[in-house]
């Protein structure tokens, strides 16, 4: 990529790199297990009572999680009249996940049919908006998100996302790594895929987006990272990432996650690579 022509739009993974998933959904879960185990109409077998007195509630949401990954990988073919969407997949394994560990009975339908839908609501992480705010006067800011577009609308109202569009798999049919995603995305904003750069917490997202000839920002987050510590580190020596803002940079002096984009953006010096370019976007589409 040359160094003079910079990302017109950045595109921003949601879950993990965004919001902080884990904490709103943990802490959800423990309180209406709470609740309902203290509820004194709640008919719930005595034991399920036991079961859901040593559950571990953390290691449950990222159960919860996992099961999301594991669905979003491995869709069948795109088709539109096959889509599922991820909240009809919260719903389903939710109901699956109570069972297996012996929960079901522990929320009423109702009930359950609410606590799946927590992911509407996800908190964001603390530089986030802020962030967004500033680079949205500079580049054109828009989600590419593998939920469907009521849960990321959702989302992006809660979490104070000033994107100006909002794209969602359920646009094309299919979800990320396919390549349709990072291709029609582009496509819908008018725009070349060089012209594009992807924001993510999560390597594997931005190696399928840098494959369909996407620019790559990658924002390390707390326990978000699928790849294996070797892999990550051969990821970061082998410099296909353009701009590359880890932990240790937070810890270091820097401001860490979205805020260091911003920073490094300002600073004219924001990428890395040979690849890379260190400024400011033009904010147009052209």
């Amino acid at each position: 990529m040359s160094t003079i022509n910079p990302p017109k739009a950045l595109l921003f993974d949601v879950f993990g790199t965004l919001v902080d998933w884990r904490t709103t959904v943990t802490n959800t879960l423990s309180t209406q297990a709470a609740l309902a185990l203290n509820s004194p109409s709640a008919s719930i077998p005595p034991s399920v009572r036991l079961f859901a007195s040593t559950v571990s509630w953390p290691d449950f949401a990222q159960e919860w999680r996992d099961t999301y990954i594991t669905f979003t990988s491995s869709h069948p073919s795109p088709k539109h009249s096959q889509f599922k969407t991820v909240d009809q997949h919260h719903h389903d394994s939710l109901r699956s996940l109570l069972a297996s560990h012996n929960l079901t009975g522990l929320w009423t339908p109702p009930q359950l049919t609410a606590i799946a839908q927590i992911w509407h609501f996800i908190d964001p992480w603390p530089d986030t908006s802020p962030a967004l705010h500033d680079l949205a006067k500079s580049f054109i800011l828009c989600t590419l998100f593998n939920g469907n577009l009521s849960l990321l609308r959702d989302i992006a109202a809660h979490a104070d996302l000033p994107v100006s569009r909002n794209l969602s798999s359920e646009h094309f049919g299919a979800y990320k790594p396919s390549p349709l995603v990072y291709n029609g995305a582009a496509e819908h904003l008018g725009l070349r895929n060089e012209q594009c750069a992807l924001v993510a917490a999560q390597l594997g997202d931005l190696q399928a987006a840098r494959d369909c000839g996407f620019q790559t920002i990658y924002v390390e987050r707390v326990d978000e990272e699928d790849w294996g510590a070797e892999e990550v580190e051969a990821a970061r020596r082998e410099g296909w990432v353009d701009m590359w803002i880890g932990l240790e940079d937070a810890r270091g002096g820097g401001l860490g996650g979205l805020a260091d984009v911003r920073g490094r953006f300002a600073a004219g010096n924001g990428y890395l690579g040979g690849r890379g370019w260190g400024g400011f976007g033009e904010g147009e589409k052209g």
